[in-house]
This record gives C-alpha cells, structure tokens and sequence, in this order.
C-alpha cells in the first residue's frame, strides 16, 4: 500500500478507542451506540451472547448491568492493517468485583469517522 503510514493509521484508531472507552466509562450509551457501524452487519460478541446489527448492539448498551463496569486496561494492542482498518485489543480488570476479561474490535474508517464493525467480549466467572 503505497503511503501507508500505520504509525498514523494506528494513532487514529488509538484516538477512537481511547474516546470509546471515556463513553464506556461514563456509560454514555449514545456515544457508545455512535462508535458502532451503524449496519445490519455489525457484530457484538459477549459473555451475554450475540448482538448482530447496531439495534441490538444499542438495546444491550440500554439494558445492561453497569455495577461492575469500572475497569483498568493493560496489554492494550492498536494495529492498523490498511489505510482503513485495523484492530483494538486489550486485556482488562474490573474494578469492584476483580474479574478479568478481554476485549477485541474492528474498527474500519467510514465516511464519519472510524466505527467497531465487530466486537468480541469475554469476562471470566
């Protein structure tokens, strides 16, 4: 890919998953539901199961438990793989109860900005 820059790329994408994890954080559902790609193919995987297409995904944002959301992240990991896509994975532990998880995401540049095309969740008992 000619003029590539991934340090840029993955700088970009680093802004967005650091302005999601604020909304995260702050349980702002409407930001939260805003960085996922608005499209019947966006995809939430989770210890809650599946969520396919961004009215799920937002449905969840509005139903879930937020007692225990407050977390700290480590071995965060931004990749760009394209110009336009790349990855945002990182490990984390919550806060009040101490239980691990970890975290994946797509996000791929669309005409309003950089969007999660595909998360996957997982927490452990």
């Amino acid at each position: 890919m000619d003029g590539f820059d991934a340090d840029a790329v993955a700088a970009e994408i680093g802004a967005a998953f650091e302005a999601y994890e604020r909304a995260l954080g702050a349980n702002d559902i409407e930001a939260l539901a805003g960085f996922f790609w608005d499209d019947p193919r966006s995809t939430r995987l989770g210890p809650e199961g599946g969520f396919y297409g961004h009215a799920q995904i937002t449905a969840f944002r509005r139903a879930r438990d937020v007692s225990d959301t407050a977390r700290e992240l480590f071995e965060t990991r931004i990749v760009a793989l394209t110009p336009d896509l790349g990855t945002a994975t990182t490990e984390y532990r919550r806060l009040a109860s101490g239980r691990r998880g970890a975290q994946s995401q797509v996000w791929m540049r669309r005409p309003e900005g950089w969007r999660i095309v595909s998360a996957h969740v997982s927490l452990q008992p």
